[in-house]
C-alpha cells in the first residue's frame, strides 16, 4: 500500500484589510524541464515532415483531379441525385482544402468556386453542365500545367472570371433567398496569390 502524502499546503499572507491566499500548484510535478539544447520544435518537425512527403504532393493532387472529373463523369451521365453531387463536392472541397499545402492555391481558387455553386444553388439539376465543366477543367488545367512559366497570371486570371460567374449565376438563382445573397457576396475565404 503506498504510503499516504499530506496534501500541500495553502499559502496565506495577510495584510491590513485582506489576505491573500495562493494554493499550491499540483502540476509542477508533472512538468518536465528540459536542457536548452534539447528543445523540440513541433514547428521544424512539421516543415520536415512536409519536405519529405513533397515529392508526392503533384500525385496526390493528379490523384484528386482524377477523382473530380471522374465524378462530373458520373453527374454528366447520370444527373445530380446525391450520391454523385455529395462526391463532387467532396472532392472539389479536397482540393480546395489541400491545395495551397500542395502547392496549388490557385487551383484551391477555382475549387472553392465550385464548391460554392454545389452548395448554394437551390436545384443543382438546374446548374448548367457546362458552368460544372469550365470549374472541372480549369482545375485540371491549372493542377498540370502549373509548372509551366507564364503560367501563374493565367490561372489567376481564370479563377477570378470563373468566380465571378459562378457569383452572377448564384446572385441570379438565389434572388429570392436573402440569406443566401449574403453570403455569396462575403469575401472569398479562398488564399489567392
Amino acid at each position: 500500500m503506498a504510503a499516504k502524502t499530506s496534501p500541500p499546503k495553502l499559502n496565506v499572507e495577510t495584510f491590513g484589510d485582506h489576505q491573500v491566499i495562493t494554493q499550491p500548484n499540483p502540476l509542477r510535478a508533472a512538468v518536465r524541464r528540459v536542457a536548452e539544447d534539447h528543445q523540440d520544435d513541433p514547428v521544424a518537425r512539421a516543415e520536415q515532415a512536409l519536405g519529405q512527403l513533397a515529392n508526392q504532393f503533384e500525385e496526390w493532387m493528379n490523384s484528386e483531379c482524377d477523382r473530380l472529373a471522374s465524378a462530373y463523369e458520373r453527374i454528366a451521365a447520370n444527373g445530380f441525385d446525391s450520391p454523385n453531387s455529395d462526391e463532387l463536392f467532396r472532392a472539389a472541397h479536397d482540393i480546395k482544402g489541400g491545395a495551397a499545402t500542395f502547392g496549388f492555391p490557385l487551383a484551391g481558387i477555382a475549387a472553392e468556386s465550385l464548391c460554392r455553386i454545389l452548395e448554394h444553388s437551390p436545384d443543382l439539376s438546374r446548374v448548367p453542365t457546362e458552368l460544372i465543366k469550365h470549374h472541372v477543367d480549369a482545375i485540371q488545367a491549372i493542377v498540370r500545367e502549373h509548372h509551366k512559366l507564364g503560367v501563374t497570371q493565367t490561372a489567376a486570371e481564370l479563377g477570378a472570371r470563373l468566380r465571378g460567374v459562378a457569383d452572377s449565376y448564384l446572385m441570379a438563382v438565389n434572388q429570392d433567398r436573402p440569406d443566401h445573397l449574403e453570403v455569396i457576396m462575403a469575401p472569398s475565404l479562398a488564399p489567392t496569390e
